[in-house]
Order: C-alpha cells, then structure tokens, then sequence
C-alpha cells in the first residue's frame, strides 16, 4: 500500500481511505500524537503506479518545487502536495476549466498549490506566477508532450532539474507499437537536453503507458 502524509489532516479529496497512526511521545512526559495518512491509488495515478513500480528517483520530496502540466481535478496532485509538504510548491497546470473548478475548490485548503488555469503550450503566459523549479512532471497525453515539456523546462526548470513523464503511447501515435512510441519520445527528450535516466512500463496499472524519468541539462556542455 503507498501512502503520503496528509498535510490536511481529517480531509479527503477524492474519497480516498485516511488512515490514522498513533506516534509516541518523544520525550517520558510528552504526549502520544496522531498523524494522518492518504492512501494513494496506483490504479488512479500514473505517478502512484510508476511508484509502486519501482522508480528510483522521482526528484519530488519535501521542501521541493514542482512544476505539475496536466494537473486534471488534482487527485494526484494532492498527493504531491503531501510530499513536498509546507515548504514546497506545486504549480498546477491544467487546460480544461470543468477540472480546473475542481482543482481550484481543492487548492482552497492546500496553501501549497497555485492552481493555473491555462494551455501548457504557453508557458509564457503564465511566467509571472511559477519561479523556477527542482522538477517538472507531464501527464498530459498530448501528440505534442515532447514539446510541451521542453518549453516548460527551458522556461522554468533548474539546471539538473528532473523531468519526470507519464507516455500513453496511443495518444502520440496509435499506427505503431507502443515501445516504438517510447524510444522516439525520449529521443526527442534527448534532443531538449533531457538525459533519460529511468524508464518503466505502468503495467499493471496502465496498459501502454510509461513513465520515463530524466536529468535537465540548462547547458549543452
């Protein structure tokens, strides 16, 4: 079971299982605490399945800023927002308003996302709220991702910042099979001076879908 830390405790987002803890004291005449926890579905989120997969290094921990493109009702992106905690950020993006309603009436009580109503092809437009960023995650199932990610990195994303992409191949290119999806996405990747690191399929979670995780390179030296 994955879980994160709720940084609102008795508040669900989505329906999600809480789980309480008791944690002792740590001192002889203190007392016991409780401390709350999401349980995150993989079935629900790419970022949970590539978790439960295995992935070694996901650049999002606490304290950290995350640049989040294709942030939907934020049902994982409340779950990031638990990892990075009170001092991190999450810049939510997301392109359709129905989600952003949602995502916005979430953002209310998570002090810790800036929701961004708006089209993840023009970063410029929303330059003056996101500062720049440890890492960029992209789950936006477009045929131009590749794309889309790189003008967000170059925009916004530190010098050896992490990239981190969930890839549904048949959104890019249905006529073809899915690992030849993946191996041109991260040619691509490469091109935009992402250095691949990880790759891994989401099965059994997510069919055809990977996550691919890679270092950014500000400089071509």
């Amino acid at each position: 079971m994955l879980v994160t830390r709720n940084l609102t405790p008795g508040e669900s987002v989505y329906g999600e299982k809480r789980i309480a803890v008791d944690v002792p004291a740590s001192t002889p005449d203190g007392v016991p605490t409780k401390v709350e926890y999401r349980v995150w579905n993989p079935f629900r989120s790419k970022l949970a399945a590539g978790i439960m997969g295995g992935l070694d290094e996901l650049y999002i921990a606490p304290g950290k800023k995350v640049l989040y493109l294709g942030a939907a009702s934020g049902t994982s992106v409340s779950h990031v927002s638990d990892v990075v905690g009170p001092e991190g950020i999450v810049y939510a993006v997301e392109f359709s308003h129905r989600s952003g309603r949602d995502l916005i009436t979430m953002a209310k009580k998570r002090p810790n996302i800036i929701p961004i109503i708006e089209d993840a092809r023009h970063p410029q437009k929303y330059r003056m709220l996101v500062g720049m960023v440890d890492v960029v995650f992209a789950d936006v199932a477009q045929p131009d991702q590749a794309r889309i990610i790189a003008l967000n990195s170059h925009m916004f994303l530190k010098d050896q910042g992490g990239v981190v992409i969930s890839i549904k191949a048949n959104c890019i290119d249905s006529t073809v099979d899915a690992e030849t999806v993946f191996a041109s996405e991260i040619q691509k990747l490469r091109k935009e001076r992402v250095k691949p690191q990880e790759q891994l399929t989401l099965e059994p979670y997510e069919r055809d879908h990977c996550i691919v995780v890679g270092k950014y390179l500000r400089s071509s030296n």
